[in-house]
């Protein structure tokens, strides 16, 4: 069973620093870079696993045709639970285009619970509407 989010008073939004990555999604911004360093700093909390490219491929994103050849498709994606049990890729549009186009069926990436993502929220309006957003997704 999917557990219904509390919003905690002593939550404190990721500090987005200039020069670091953040995936916006509407109100809710998260910082990709502060992601990345938690996940090399914490290699056993978040598994490494392959998932499918058919499954990741948005055709609605907009993708940056010169900067396709110089992605390391080795290097994993990122899906975060935006929904319970739905996984949208935060990071890596990129290399799963390459991946794609080049006819790989699997990429590596992690998939980050809510719990695991959550914290790399950069902002306490986008928190708070987070929790009741996810809760809104509960039956």
């Amino acid at each position: 069973m999917v557990k219904k989010l509390k919003v905690e008073n002593d939550f404190t939004p990721c500090p987005a620093a200039v020069g670091d990555e953040l995936f916006p999604n509407g109100i809710f911004v998260f910082n990709i870079t502060r992601m990345i360093e938690y996940i090399k700093n914490n290699p056993d909390s978040i598994t490494l696993q392959e998932v499918p490219v058919n499954e990741l491929f948005e055709a609605e994103s907009t993708i940056n045709a010169s900067h396709i050849d110089s992605v390391d498709i080795s290097r994993p994606v990122i899906l975060a639970e935006i929904a319970p049990g739905r996984y949208n890729l935060i990071d890596g549009k990129h290399r799963v285009e390459k991946a794609r186009r080049m006819g790989i069926k699997n990429v590596p990436a992690y998939k980050l619970n809510v719990d695991q993502h959550l914290k790399f929220l950069i902002n306490q309006e986008a928190y708070v509407t987070y929790v009741e957003y996810w809760n809104s997704k509960l039956k």
